[in-house]
């Protein structure tokens, strides 16, 4: 574990996922503190609300000891000073995830130098899970059990009247 370092795994957990779930809790590992930084995002259409978000990140993430959800806006780097974070994990579940998140990582650094970025890809079984795919199973009714906390998933059939 890399004492003394403080990290952040960010994203806009709409909704959060068995993937991210298992990528935190790998992270948490690592480092003494990890932020779960819960973003909001303007240019995604969200169904679950910022405030929403962050209490389900709380719920699902609440027998992690070392793991504190905020909420963020604006630039994550801005965030990472203001909270004396030093590493940014991010979860990569293949090639396309890799080129975009390397991209944001070097463009993080130029804005941060003081920040690393560190990728995690996630244990296979959660390969597949994305929360775009999950929100859309939601809306036509499918089987989300397995990809997302159950706690997630009565909240998501909520939204969606499923």
């Amino acid at each position: 574990m890399s004492k003394d370092i403080r990290a952040a795994y960010t994203g806009t957990f709409d909704p959060i996922t068995n993937g991210h779930a298992d990528v935190i809790r790998r992270a948490a590992g690592m480092f003494n503190e990890l932020i779960v930084a819960v973003a909001s995002n303007a240019s995604k259409k969200s169904i679950f609300d910022h405030e929403e978000r962050v209490e389900l990140a709380k719920l699902v993430l609440a027998d992690v000891d070392n793991v504190i959800v905020m909420p963020v806006t604006g630039l994550i780097v801005d965030f990472a000073r203001k909270h004396d974070v030093r590493v940014l994990v991010r979860g990569v579940r293949g090639v396309g995830d890799y080129e975009y998140e390397k991209q944001m990582a070097v463009m993080n650094r130029h804005l941060a130098p003081q920040v690393d970025t560190i990728f995690l890809a996630p244990s296979p079984e959660y390969a597949h899970i994305s929360s775009t795919l999950v929100r859309e199973i939601a809306f036509l009714d499918g089987r989300i059990s397995g990809l997302v906390p159950s706690l997630v998933a009565d909240k998501l059939h909520e939204k969606t009247g499923g």
